[in-house]
């Protein structure tokens, strides 16, 4: 990306700053919230630049794959259980046999519900 478009607009600065006071975010200073704001926005305009090129150069190879593996959604709270369940499972070591039936039935539980 050759031109000035990752600078951000005043109104976007503003905005982040207003967004850190009404969260009260202590774990960042109003400056490093603000800069992490920038940074990702600056990530995300040459994502869709890139995205942008491939889609008019080369639409075969598909921006939407090169988007969805730069930015990949988090897992859900059903997977995120899942892999703790299996995790668990994996490390429990105790003689009880019913913590197996149990572990069983809560995965099955989980694999039920719809993400």
């Amino acid at each position: 990306m050759t031109d000035n478009n990752l600078i951000p607009l005043p109104v976007l600065i503003k905005q982040w700053r207003n967004d850190w006071f009404e969260n009260n975010r202590v774990e960042y200073s109003e400056y490093s919230y603000i800069a992490t704001q920038a940074a990702q926005w600056g990530a995300d305009q040459e994502l869709e630049a890139c995205c942008e090129w491939l889609q008019h150069d080369y639409p075969n190879i598909g921006a939407n794959a090169l988007r969805t593996a730069r930015r990949p959604k988090p897992p859900s709270l059903k997977e995120q259980a899942l892999q703790k369940l299996a995790w668990v499972h994996k490390h429990l070591d105790m003689p009880l046999h019913n913590h197996c039936n149990a572990i069983h039935t809560i995965r099955r539980a989980l694999e039920s519900i719809n993400d």
